[in-house]
């Protein structure tokens, strides 16, 4: 029997001091090992950024270990000894130290769970794989809580992680006599709309180590280095979510579906980042927005949205991805196959609204959630996009993005792949919405006025053709009755008129 220490496995998006792996453990019985993996970076091409914002996170928090008294074991990606994967670096750890057993806290993401499982089997060393306790319900709870039931609709699930943490609460009744104050929150951009500049962190050292290497090995990765300026921190998160609540959170609310071409982040807190990498706590992160409404800082609308966000729809998104998977990665109720166009890549396309989330994205490795959900979501579902391509895009290209909170939310929420078990309508939409929330309609090459036609908004045939030949899967669903209604209304011309100017346009993206 083996008598070296523990080794604990850190991984990139368990950057906690409280994590449950190293919550039990004594320093002087513990090698945390931290491993900077090929098959990480590129399982999907990721988008530069992420993965140096990953990378110099994971060494700013081996340093603060180290400086707490860890022994920590880091190895680099560019160590040639590197073998490239969690499983091969592990097996190597044990080797070096003669580790007598591996505790681990459980992965965010399916396929590295399955890792996980079959290390006992090549480690030859007890392996122990412990909670996640970084989040407010704990998987089994979820389970749980949805078991038996027919519909797992998220506000129910919302409303007893209000009573469980008690935010917003008074005694067992919400703050304000309202669960959700979503109607509050849903208002397009006014006229000189001017929303502050985004807090930008100047890369140190540590990050401009890291940006030299991921230019040298990743450079053909999407997405830009330029402008990077994530908090790689907890000190910086914690910066950065101040800041927020001082100059942002109190029109967040209001203005959270917002879009403006010449500001891409709007009033949003972009903590999002820094809490999936565990940087930050959802519980303490809900816990200030909360301390600056009682403040009287901030309106009840603006701090309900945000709290609702975190320990609402992030819980509930994590607990329905164990739910679902592995099923869920191959989901596609509507039959969906036209392959990802170019211009999701590229932002070249005469949509003005695509083109400006595109670019965004690219310069930022960011773009807020009505972005992704009612202009790239909503393409890719009335387009009839592939699923599995278009989660591998939003996998791939956004900072926050981890397959537990990017699969669902694509998926279940944007594409309606997994039949409606989590959301109860497809959010498909034509462009009067995007005109109604964003200035991306004026200056577009197309009109959005125009139904149908080479100069109309695409969105606008989209919309009917989507429905049109989903109509045996969807007629039936009491949320649709209503468009499915205008539809049998209109003259067989017109809805001859609009599937073949929906179908002109898709046929220039084949």
């Amino acid at each position: 029997m083996k008598t070296g220490p523990v080794l604990v496995p850190v991984l990139g998006d368990q950057l906690s001091p409280a994590l449950s792996s190293l919550a039990d453990r004594s320093r002087n019985d513990t090698v945390v090992l931290m491993m900077e993996v090929a098959d990480e970076t590129t399982y999907v091409r990721h988008h530069q950024a992420k993965i140096a914002l990953i990378l110099s996170a994971m060494r700013h928090f081996a340093e603060d270990l180290r400086a707490q008294g860890w022994q920590v074991d880091y190895v680099a990606l560019d160590d040639p000894d590197n073998t490239g994967s969690f499983t091969g670096e592990v097996q190597r750890a044990v080797q070096r130290h003669g580790a007598r057993g591996v505790e681990v806290t459980e992965p965010g993401e399916w396929r590295v769970r399955q890792m996980f499982d079959g290390w006992a089997g090549v480690l030859g060393v007890p392996v122990r794989v412990m909670p996640d306790t970084r989040f407010v319900c704990a998987l089994p709870d979820f389970m749980a809580w949805a078991q038996g039931r027919r519909e797992l609709r998220m506000e129910w699930f919302y409303r007893d992680m209000r009573r469980q943490t008690g935010l917003l609460m008074q005694g067992d009744q919400p703050e304000g006599g309202r669960w959700n104050f979503d109607a509050d929150n849903r208002s397009g951009p006014e006229a000189g709309l001017t929303p502050p500049a985004p807090l930008h962190f100047a890369p140190d050292a540590v990050t401009q180590d890291v940006i030299a290497l991921v230019r040298s090995r990743f450079g053909n990765h999407f997405g830009s280095l330029e402008r990077f300026g994530w908090p790689v921190t907890r000190a910086d998160a914690m910066r950065l979510l101040d800041h927020f609540i001082a100059t942002r959170l109190a029109d967040f609310g209001r203005w959270q579906d917002a879009m403006l071409a010449d500001h891409d982040t709007m009033f949003h807190a972009l903590v999002a980042p820094a809490l999936n990498l565990g940087l930050l706590d959802p519980v303490e992160v809900c816990r200030k927005v909360e301390a600056a409404y009682r403040r009287g800082d901030a309106p009840l609308a603006a701090a309900e949205g945000f709290v609702r966000q975190v320990i609402g729809w992030r819980e509930y998104i994590r607990g329905m991805y164990w739910l679902m998977m592995p099923d869920l990665a191959t989901a596609n109720a509507l039959d969906a196959t036209r392959d990802l166009p170019d211009f999701w890549w590229t932002g070249e396309t005469r949509m003005r609204c695509i083109a400006q989330t595109v670019r965004a994205t690219r310069d930022n490795a960011y773009a807020h959630h009505i972005q992704r959900l009612m202009i790239m979501g909503n393409f890719a579902l009335i387009a009839g996009l592939d699923p599995q391509q278009v989660a591998a895009w939003f996998l791939a290209v956004y900072a926050d993005a981890y397959e537990w909170v990017e699969l669902p939310n694509v998926a279940g929420m944007a594409l309606h792949a997994d039949g409606g078990r989590l959301a109860s309508k497809p959010y498909a939409a034509s462009g009067a919405y995007i005109s109604r929330m964003s200035d991306y309609c004026k200056g577009c090459q197309y009109n959005v006025k125009l139904k149908t036609g080479p100069d109309a908004c695409p969105f606008n045939a989209l919309y009917w053709h989507f429905l049109d030949r989903n109509t045996e899967r969807l007629s039936r669903n009491p949320r649709l009755a209503q468009p499915y209604a205008t539809w049998r209304r209109m003259s067989d011309d017109k809805r001859a008129e609009y599937v073949t100017s929906a179908e002109a346009f898709l046929a220039t993206l084949d």
